[in-house]
């Protein structure tokens, strides 16, 4: 499947809504619950066994991915914001967790996702970080952006997680 034109149409999650999904260690979706499929305008049979980047929404900063993947694999949980892209084109943003899930021997066998909508508040300082990562990817790549960000939390002394999670409160 082709990824469909973004368009300027958002898609706003419900203040009670749970989008929830899971992967192999490969980041195909083995589950996805129904909340996940009305947001991108999917069947279940079009996202299971499909790589979740599906719904990745060409705004997204790939350092975002970078560390969501450098955190997973060394069996961390990480929280992000993220836009996704639905199959009509639309797009809607959640504040994610992904967690791996490990096996009796401390394996990873897959990833947890759970997503919540992000707060207003998250998304005015959010929008434009993105879009100054994308711009710095575009002309320097994502050891640009990547620098930028690490810049950003050190300006504002504190790590990752506390920067993301201080702006959903």
């Amino acid at each position: 499947m082709s990824s469909p034109m973004p368009s300027p149409h958002e898609r706003i999650m419900d203040k009670d809504d749970f989008i929830i999904s899971k992967t192999d260690t490969k980041g195909k979706i083995t589950y996805c619950n129904e909340i996940f499929m009305d947001m991108a305008v999917m069947t279940e049979a079009e996202l299971l066994g499909k790589p979740h980047s599906i719904v990745r929404h060409p705004d997204m900063p790939k350092i975002i991915f970078k560390l969501l993947w450098s955190y997973v694999s060394s069996k961390k949980e990480i929280f992000a914001y993220v836009k996704n892209l639905s199959k009509d084109g639309s797009y809607y943003w959640v504040f994610a967790n992904v967690t791996p899930s490990l096996d009796l021997n401390n394996n990873i066998i897959g990833y947890y996702s759970v997503r919540i909508k992000p707060s207003q508040s998250a998304l005015e300082v959010i929008q434009p970080l993105y879009k100054k990562l994308r711009d710095l990817e575009s002309s320097g790549g994502i050891e640009a952006s990547e620098s930028y960000l690490n810049n950003l939390l050190k300006e504002k002394g504190v790590n990752y997680d506390e920067f993301v999670i201080s702006l959903q409160a």
